[in-house]
């Protein structure tokens, strides 16, 4: 079986709106923007964040849509690498200088309406990408002319790697089906969850609550229920918006390297579970069975969808990719075909 994605009928009525409501970094909310932002992280490395970054976005250039990849990876990019792409610009050269615009980094991956933005070279500038150059890269990154901007991020709970994915409207979280894995994608969420409750504690006036629940002290506030509850203690009214505005506060979950049917549902196991202890919705995009076909392609720096589009994996990917433009209204539905 093999999931084939169908694009839309082009019309006003069926495409998304170019501004987008989620609430991110100041100055940006209200920028005109791609019309989809997807982020891809995860709690530890080596779960498979560029392998799923990469042939999402081939699932969705091949669905019609117009891609822009980003190897926002800001400790050890390595997108170019799956997709066997050798950049001759990339953000670094962006970042460090003024002269050099977007336009001269973004390079074409050989896939239609696909385009990439190769990672920073210079890992240690780099992973401490200051304030002002995260700003504008995120400015700068937000005015594209595409239908998704993809960033494909790196691993752990960094600000800089946080504000990326808080900026998105698909939060896209790759966890493996193991307790460690799942375990640290629980503290990435968490992690998430606070950072974006500092982009609007002035808004509530919660700062003081806030740095309580960043605390490791005795008596610091454990889950983000406890932190609204709390809240509404101290104001019903702040807490009840507060509560309202942090629904847009919503993971879509992957599973990756799903060995067995067990692991096939490990994915709605973590959403329960994050449900009943967190009191927060997260949204299970499926998983992507474990195969011996994706090695081989990486090794040959080949993305499984090109190099066997009907493998296992590869039918995992495009199943998740035609759910991401279910959501967003972007196809009429996914069919499969024998």
């Amino acid at each position: 079986m093999r999931a084939a994605l169908k694009p839309a009928p082009s019309s006003a009525a069926s495409a998304p709106t170019l501004y987008s409501q989620s609430s991110g970094p100041p100055g940006l909310s209200k920028r005109a923007r791609p019309r989809r932002v997807i982020a891809v992280g995860g709690g530890k490395g080596g779960i498979g964040k560029t392998l799923v970054s990469a042939n999402l976005g081939i699932a969705l250039a091949q669905a019609g849509m117009r891609v822009l990849l980003v190897d926002a990876d800001l400790g050890g990019a390595n997108l170019h690498t799956c997709l066997g792409v050798q950049p001759t610009a990339t953000l670094s050269d962006f970042v460090r200088s003024n002269k050099v615009q977007i336009q001269d980094i973004i390079i074409p991956t050989g896939v239609p309406q696909l385009s990439l933005i190769a990672g920073a070279q210079d890992v240690l500038d780099a992973a401490n990408l200051k304030y002002a150059q995260k700003q504008k890269l995120l400015r700068t990154l937000m005015a594209q002319p595409v239908d998704y901007l993809l960033l494909d991020l790196g691993a752990g709970t960094s600000f800089n790697t946080l504000d990326f994915f808080l900026v998105a409207d698909h939060g896209v979280l790759v966890v493996l089906p193991e307790p460690t894995a799942v375990e640290n994608a629980y503290r990435f969420v968490k992690a998430a969850f606070f950072r974006k409750l500092q982009q609007v504690e002035a808004q509530y006036g919660i700062e003081d609550l806030v740095e309580s629940a960043l605390t490791t002290r005795e008596g610091a506030l454990r889950t983000p229920h406890d932190f609204v509850t709390q809240v509404r203690q101290h104001d019903p009214a702040a807490g009840a918006r507060l509560e309202r505005d942090l629904q847009s506060f919503r993971i879509r979950l992957v599973v990756n390297q799903a060995r067995t049917d067990a692991d096939m549902n490990v994915g709605t196991a973590v959403v329960a579970a994050w449900k009943k202890f967190f009191g927060l919705e997260m949204d299970d995009l499926g998983a992507i069975r474990y195969d011996d076909e994706a090695w081989r392609a990486v090794r040959k720096r080949r993305p499984i969808l090109l190099e066997r589009p009907d493998s296992p994996a590869s039918q995992g990917l495009q199943r998740i990719a035609g759910r991401i433009l279910t959501l967003d209204g972007n196809v009429s539905g996914v069919s499969s075909t024998p």
